[in-house]
């Protein structure tokens, strides 16, 4: 069975996608919702986020929030907001954030294959953010957002999609946060040679969207005997034009060490300079920020394990410092760690230290895509909030129904 098909999308037109189009549910809060949707009655987060039609402190997951959201997809297709297509397509899917550009094949992935592996995963999932999404899906009768998929880039499906991006494009808008978001429809002869070229793609991997992954297969647990269940939504770019930024590391305090004493510790499994800028130079290289100066860390060879997962970055910094050293054992649930994405900058970390929200940072290089492939292909699973994805797919440009024809 092939890993990806064009299929029957909901979308809305092209008009109206700058306003509809929207971040995706899980990089922004209950209230930043609401804001973003106020006086916007075709924002999509009244479908992605449906508890924004709701009153103030309603339960996300309460049931009356899954039925707002099936029926603000209804009322969506009835008023013409998202319309449906008129026969299988893939799109195509072009993101321009500064210099960065990166152009995707919106397609269905199967959900035989995330099963058998040949769709593989690099992260854990946690159970209630499974339920969610399930149980939002299955309300929907629709996948309403995309998973974020890569392959190792392959010349033929580069060549072709570089010619269809040739053409006028059918969406072409910059959302509010200076990206550029370009949408090209393919069909007929043209979705037959590029289906034909992404046949080639033998593996695919979850950049973004293990939930959303996890939550498909569910789904089609749900509705066993075949169907449109059998197929998810996604997005697929060649691994050479990803932009994973770093994900950072804040925690509140030193674990009952005094600034003196914590450093002794730290020294004993890095060197520690003084750093005239907080990013680190490289791999195995950290900035750490404390009472107001930033230090550079360098991990002493020998103190990691020489697997894809031992050696990433974010491994370094658990097993050497936060772990032994500040006692953060399981940063999938001490409260004490948070995270901070690298699109917010390094001078996020200094701001959350010197106003006394946090009490040391780390800044990190980013995880590459090649230890991200390699992590996946050998089985290993990656510590929690190692890659930070830039730009993030928006959502409301299109979905994948259940009851398409």
């Amino acid at each position: 069975m092939s890993l990806l098909r064009p299929f029957l999308a909901l979308a809305p037109p092209p008009t109206l996608a700058p306003r509809l189009a929207v971040p995706p549910y899980d990089v922004v809060s209950s209230a930043e919702a609401r804001a973003f949707a106020r006086g916007k009655p075709e924002s999509f987060f009244r479908v992605s986020r449906p508890e924004v039609d709701l009153p103030e402190g309603v339960d996300e997951h309460a049931e009356e929030v899954y039925a707002r959201g099936q029926e603000n997809l209804a009322l969506f297709r009835a008023r013409g907001w998202l319309l449906p297509d008129a026969r299988p397509c893939f799109r195509l899917y072009r993101q321009r954030m500064g210099e960065h550009v990166q152009t995707g094949v919106v397609a269905c992935a199967s959900v035989a294959a995330y099963r058998d592996g040949r769709i593989k995963r690099h992260e854990l999932t946690r159970a209630d953010k499974e339920d969610d999404r399930t149980r939002h899906i299955d309300a929907l009768g629709a996948n309403d957002e995309p998973v974020f998929l890569t392959y190792r880039a392959r010349p033929e499906v580069d060549r072709r999609v570089q010619a269809l991006g040739a053409r006028p494009p059918e969406v072409d808008f910059s959302s509010e946060d200076g990206v550029r978001h370009t949408v090209w429809r393919v069909e007929g002869a043209d979705a037959d040679a590029l289906a034909s070229a992404l046949g080639g793609v033998s593996t695919l991997y979850i950049a973004d969207g293990h939930h959303r992954s996890a939550a498909a297969a569910r789904v089609q647990e749900l509705h066993p005997g075949g169907g449109e269940q059998d197929w998810f939504l996604a997005v697929v770019f060649p691994h050479d034009q990803m932009q994973i930024l770093p994900y950072h590391r804040v925690v509140r305090d030193l674990g009952g060490l005094s600034p003196e004493a914590f450093l002794a510790r730290v020294q004993e499994r890095f060197d520690v300079t003084p750093a005239g800028r907080a990013e680190p130079e490289g791999r195995h290289a950290f900035g750490m920020y404390l009472d107001g100066r930033w230090r550079r860390l360098r991990a002493r060879p020998g103190t990691w394990p020489e697997t894809p997962t031992g050696a990433l970055d974010v491994s370094i910094l658990q097993e050497n410092l936060l772990g032994p050293v500040l006692g953060i054992g399981d940063p999938r649930r001490d409260e004490r760690i948070g995270f901070v994405g690298g699109i917010r900058g390094t001078g996020e970390l200094a701001s959350r230290v010197d106003r006394g929200v946090d009490r040391v940072a780390f800044a990190l290089w980013p995880t590459s895509l090649d230890e991200l492939i390699a992590i996946s292909d050998a089985g290993e699973i990656m510590p929690p909030k190692s890659t930070w994805f830039e730009p993030k797919l928006r959502s409301g440009l299109f979905l994948h129904p259940f009851d398409a024809a």
